[in-house]
Parts: structure tokens; sequence; C-alpha cells
């Protein structure tokens, strides 16, 4: 085999394997720090129940709904956006 292809076939080989293990390091270091956080830190606080929305609100935002969607439309669910 030429010495040029033997010299491409190598620096190939190494390289992979250079990118190979630098990835694994990366990843194995990603799950290390993945698992100390999950571990150690501090739940948050939990939030503040959201007060309930007026009956009037609600009554608004349905025909608004109704108007809007011809009638096919349903409120499920409505939460405030800023408490």
């Amino acid at each position: 085999m030429n010495p040029t292809y033997e010299l491409a076939l190598s620096l190939l080989g190494i390289g992979m394997v250079t990118i190979f293990l630098i990835l694994s390091l990366l990843v194995g270091a990603g799950n290390l720090l993945i698992l100390l956080v999950n571990r150690f830190a501090v739940a948050p606080a939990l939030a503040e129940p959201t007060p309930a929305i007026p009956p009037e609100h609600l009554a608004v935002i349905q025909a608004a709904v109704s108007t809007a969607t011809m009638g096919r439309g349903r409120v499920t669910e409505v939460k405030p956006v800023f408490p």
C-alpha cells in the first residue's frame, strides 16, 4: 500500500478514536453533573395558590370564545397570567 494512504488511514483512525474519547468524557461529565444537581439541589418553594376568577369574567370569556368560534369552541380551563 502507498505510504500516503497508510498515513491517511492512521490519521483517520487516530482522529476518530480521539473524538470518540472526548465525546465520551463529555457525556460522562454531563451525566455526573446531572446526578449531582439532582442530589444536592434545593427544591423550589411551591407557588401561592392563584385567586379565583370572578364569575362575571368567566361569562365574558365564554361569550367571546363562543362568538369567535361560531359556537364550536369551549372553554375548559382558565388560568390567570398575572396573579
